[in-house]
């Protein structure tokens, strides 16, 4: 573990709501986004990001992220939170009444483009402003940066260009910082490496991950950002998401086989696994064919729900 990491309470924040259904072709209804918001909810999961105020025309989606927000409402022991890239999309986050945000940029050129409409050097310069007035308004936020690992369409990221970027964030007075392997591009060694110099950089700062299992070692990435230190993550349950404008971007880690990583080894999430193997049945079943996560197939063959717990809290042999 990075010597300067100070572990508090791992948290998994579950983005199957935006990430995750943004880039499916059958569009949820209203009553059965807040169902699965009930499902996580009620499973323990402290953190759901429950969509993003893009415009619809693009994400159509999401079009119903302000009446979401609304009828969830405030919660006592989950954190509601979502995406926003421009200024119209704090406008509506803050007329909806959500508390917390997530406001990234890309670190590729290209990506950039594709995703925000802007080149990337304008986008973080924009986003860094929008940041601010976000902060000044009251809301939690969490600033992010995507393609940190790499991108399809340039190759390698510049870790100075990282570290540049996250000074940046880090100078509006944000405390949490997401590097994001939107490509999937990223391995334990890259992730460990990263992390250690954003921490060594600024060690004041909350390091979160986003990490999507494109190349099959999202798990890996995962643990090798505990082992540095890292204590926030972002998944999926189910293993549902990818980004629109990365061609063959696989879904997030599943929440519920982060769950599962954790446990086995003793460290807790907060998270009750066969509680959250509902919310993955119930996406199978709405979506009408298998998800990629792992943990939902054992607890269906196993004898009793029992033994599925016990397995999780087994040390690795």
């Amino acid at each position: 573990m990075h010597p300067k990491a100070t572990p508090p309470e791992l948290l998994l924040e579950d983005e199957a709501l935006r990430d995750g259904l943004q880039v499916e072709a059958r569009i949820f209804s209203l009553e059965e986004k807040l169902h699965l918001f009930r499902l996580m909810r009620n499973a323990g999961v402290k953190r759901i990001q429950v969509g993003a105020f893009v415009h619809s025309r693009i994400i159509p989606q999401m079009a119903d992220t302000d009446e979401l927000v609304r009828t969830i409402g405030k919660q006592d022991a989950t954190v509601v939170s979502a995406l926003i890239l421009n200024d119209k999309g704090l406008e509506r986050a803050l007329d909806c009444g959500v508390s917390h945000l997530s406001m990234s940029v890309s670190m590729s050129d290209t990506h950039s483009r594709k995703n925000a409409r802007k080149p990337a050097a304008e986008a973080l310069a924009s986003m860094t402003r929008l940041i601010g007035d976000a902060l000044k308004s009251g809301l939690d936020v969490r600033a992010g940066l995507q393609c940190v690992f790499g991108c399809i369409y340039e190759g390698r990221i510049s870790e100075d260009a990282v570290l540049r970027a996250t000074e940046k964030m880090v100078a509006t007075g944000v405390k949490e910082i997401n590097l994001a392997d939107t490509t999937g591009m990223a391995s334990p060694l890259a992730i460990r490496k990263m992390v250690t110099h954003v921490q060594d950089a600024f060690p004041g700062i909350r390091i979160s991950l986003h990490l999507h299992d494109t190349r099959g070692l999202g798990l890996a990435n995962m643990f090798a950002g505990y082992e540095a230190g890292v204590r926030s993550f972002d998944t999926c349950t189910a293993g549902l998401g990818g980004c629109p404008f990365v061609k063959g971007a696989a879904g997030n880690v599943p929440t519920e086989d982060a769950v599962n990583l954790f446990e086995s080894m003793g460290i807790a999430t907060g998270i009750d696994l066969a509680a959250l193997c509902e919310a993955v049945d119930y996406l199978e079943t709405t979506l009408v064919r298998p998800l990629p996560g792992r943990m939902r197939r054992v607890f269906v063959h196993s004898q009793e729900q029992g033994d599925v717990r016990e397995t999780s809290k087994q040390n690795p042999g």
